[in-house]
């Protein structure tokens, strides 16, 4: 062979991988950046239904604890936001969120609390946050999806 068609071939060659490297990069560092954005709008969403639940839920609530007369609006509207996170959401979390639905049907079942009792509840400190546990949940699902993010 031809030196001039082996030097030919060289260059050629190293172009070919150049530029199939360049692409390769490219396809790689695009596909990278649409699964973190991916993964940060599915964040985002799982972030705004867990403060649309907590909203609705405190405010049923604090309703079940001064009547027993429940909105059923309000409770779909809780109902069907737990529904939305049986689709988003990992299981610890949808568990937690039934199990504040729970309480918050069973408190609407129980006598209705005065201002003395609510307040002793406080001073306790037994009874009176039943977020917590839903809270806690949803904080550690959004820490896991953060991480997976980077």
């Amino acid at each position: 062979m031809d030196a001039a068609y082996l030097s030919t071939l060289s260059a050629l060659a190293g172009s070919t991988v150049g530029g199939l490297t360049t692409a390769l990069s490219a396809w790689i560092g695009q596909r990278v950046s649409a699964r973190a954005g991916l993964v940060s709008s599915h964040l985002a969403r799982r972030q705004e239904l867990f403060r649309d639940f907590i909203v609705s839920a405190s405010k049923e609530y604090g309703e079940a604890l001064t009547t027993s007369e429940p909105k059923i609006p309000e409770l779909l509207e809780l109902y069907a936001l737990l529904s939305r996170m049986r689709v988003l959401c990992r299981p610890e979390t949808v568990a937690a969120g039934e199990k504040l639905m729970r309480l918050i049907l069973d408190t609407y079942l129980a006598p209705n609390r005065t201002f003395k009792e609510l307040r002793d509840l406080m001073t306790v400190g037994d009874g009176i946050d039943p977020l917590k546990e839903f809270s806690v949940a949803a904080r550690q699902e959004i820490e896991v999806a953060h991480e997976s993010r980077f």
